[in-house]
């Protein structure tokens, strides 16, 4: 799935408890997050959920290396926003990361006037984890 893909299904849904359903069914699709990946250096800080970043770093490409992410979440909402969020940066370079605006995004989806004000701090607690990877990534390949 793309974010293009999500953006296009996400355009079709008028409802906003269809969009939240859709985003439930996202969640459901994250690749499973094995229990010793349930840690405290993996658990995000800010959320109001348990929020879990496992961070992967593929250095076999010549020029900067990929960020892979597992995410996982007691929540089952919280869950798809880490669907959606993985999306745009698992798998890609840290400048790729640095470069995507992704509260824009969910912006863009309308989720700042339909998550509580918990939610979207705890959104961009896990933007801002992922974002800090992609700098360190970058000083270390410096």
């Amino acid at each position: 799935m793309t974010i293009a893909e999500i953006r296009d299904n996400f355009a079709l849904l008028d409802d906003w408890d269809d969009r939240y359903r859709y985003v439930i069914e996202l969640g459901r699709t994250l690749d499973p997050m094995p229990a010793a990946e349930h840690s405290a250096a993996n658990k995000v800080q800010g959320c109001v959920s348990q929020v879990w970043l496992s961070k992967r770093v593929d250095r076999s490409h010549a020029d900067e290396p990929l960020l892979n992410y597992l995410g996982d979440s007691d929540a089952h909402i919280v869950r798809g926003l880490i669907a959606i969020l993985l999306t745009m940066y698992s798998g890609h370079t840290p400048r790729e990361i640095l470069s995507t605006d992704a509260l824009a995004v969910f912006n863009e989806f309308g989720f700042r006037e339909h998550l509580t004000p918990q939610r979207s701090n705890g959104l961009r607690a896990m933007v801002e984890r992922i974002r800090s990877d992609a700098r360190e990534a970058l000083a270390a390949a410096s």
